[in-house]
């Protein structure tokens, strides 16, 4: 801590504290969630993407990208819906 504790920092650290957080990935089956390796869940998310666009083609997938976030973030996230999604669906929100 500082020695001028800003009220931000303050909130941050509140909301840092304030519930328990995932430390694990966490996997659907059926209707229950059971604990999983991160290389199932990412297996999983990328199975479930190229699903979605072979079934409903590209412009199915969309992606939000946080207003708060750095310009790099925001370049990543747009370069991966673009080009290895093949969508132009993405918001960033910048108008915030």
């Amino acid at each position: 801590m500082t020695a001028i504790d800003t009220s931000e920092q303050k909130r941050r650290r509140d909301r840092a504290s304030a519930r328990p957080r995932l430390t694990h990935p966490l996997v659907r089956e059926g209707s229950e969630l059971r604990r999983a390796t991160w290389d199932e869940a990412i297996e999983r998310a990328a199975t479930g993407l190229q699903r979605v666009v072979a079934e409903h083609g590209p412009q199915a997938f969309g992606l939000f990208s946080c207003s708060k976030a750095t310009n790099e973030v925001n370049y990543a996230a747009q370069r991966f819906a673009r080009s290895v999604v093949g969508s132009n669906n993405i918001d960033s929100c910048n108008r915030t």
